[in-house]
């Protein structure tokens, strides 16, 4: 019997699991993979202490801090969750099974694909999913958006400011972003807007060299840049705990600011919870929040601990 487990295996939950091991609370982590969503990244620069330092350096300091505290991490997937009478839990991978007094979910969102040719090979080579982490990288360089929504329109905008040209391509000719948020990138010089495409490859050998897509009139049109931002949306695998929690239009996890979900003794963290912002500095703190709360439940606490989240 774990006094916790924790459902993930990025910043979110390697916080979690820190912070329940100082608790003295017996911590187990499962995920799917280590570092979650930064594993999307290539070099992160706004992660305090670094003033830059690679996605898989930085994942391999996260695992090595849990593991000299006392975490115990198992790469797995978690298929099913059943709560039992006495208020545990009980947790099935694929071969195993975990018993948990308290649940930590923090499996945080997967980046929705272009799923074309060279993306996944060209993955922080060129290709990332996060303005915000990459963005300085292309300082002076030629990028492009690829979205149509708040987060593309916030990202070409962001880009604005560092590269030389950045070109936002959208698939329609209707935006889904706010209209002030449009006039703000279409006021930018240096944002040239591509409607009425579809994206049909990344190219490149080390790194991205052009994208391919067809036009409006359905013609290949082949376009020479240094970086590709996909920024089509996120997307949260939420329905293993589907009937545990209460969710947003989303999918995404409603929990209270102690991070409890609708079901005691559940809680969850990071990018899976609804949250304006997405970023690893705000998952981590909501974690440290899990953790806590995680432990003055199994301290008693739980009565007091009844969320509002319905």
């Amino acid at each position: 019997m774990y006094d916790t487990i924790i459902i993930g295996q990025g910043p979110a939950g390697i916080t979690a699991g820190i912070y329940a091991v100082r608790r003295e609370m017996k911590t187990l982590i499962l995920g799917k993979e280590a570092g979650g969503q930064i594993i999307w990244a290539g070099e992160i620069e706004n992660y305090p202490g670094f003033t830059s330092i690679s996605n898989f350096e930085l994942i391999a300091k996260f695992n090595d801090h849990a593991i000299a505290s006392g975490v115990e991490i198992k790469t797995t997937e978690v298929k099913r969750i059943e709560k039992k009478g006495d208020g545990s839990f009980v947790l099935f991978t694929e071969k195993e099974q975990f018993e948990a007094k308290t649940v930590i979910i923090a499996i945080g969102l997967a980046p929705r694909r272009l799923a074309v040719p060279g993306e996944l090979e060209l993955r922080g080579k060129g290709v990332s999913y996060c303005a915000n982490c990459d963005g300085p990288l292309y300082r002076g360089k030629v990028v492009t958006v690829i979205g149509s929504g708040n987060s593309a329109f916030d990202a070409a905008e962001v880009l604005s400011k560092i590269a030389s040209k950045v070109y936002l391509i959208a698939r329609g000719d209707k935006f889904k972003a706010f209209d002030s948020l449009v006039d703000e990138v279409k006021r930018r010089e240096n944002i040239e807007i591509i409607t009425n495409a579809k994206i049909q490859e990344i190219k490149g050998t080390e790194k991205v060299e052009a994208i391919i897509y067809k036009n409006v009139d359905d013609k290949p049109v082949e376009l020479s840049l240094d970086g590709v931002f996909v920024e089509v949306g996120r997307i949260a695998s939420t329905d293993l705990v589907s009937k545990l929690v209460e969710r947003d239009g989303h999918d995404q996890i409603l929990v209270d600011e102690k991070q409890v979900t609708k079901t005691p003794g559940l809680f969850a963290a990071g990018d899976v919870v609804v949250s304006e912002y997405k970023q690893i500095t705000i998952a981590m703190g909501q974690a440290t929040v899990a953790a806590l709360s995680a432990y003055q439940y199994i301290q008693g606490a739980g009565a007091s601990m009844q969320t509002t989240v319905k």
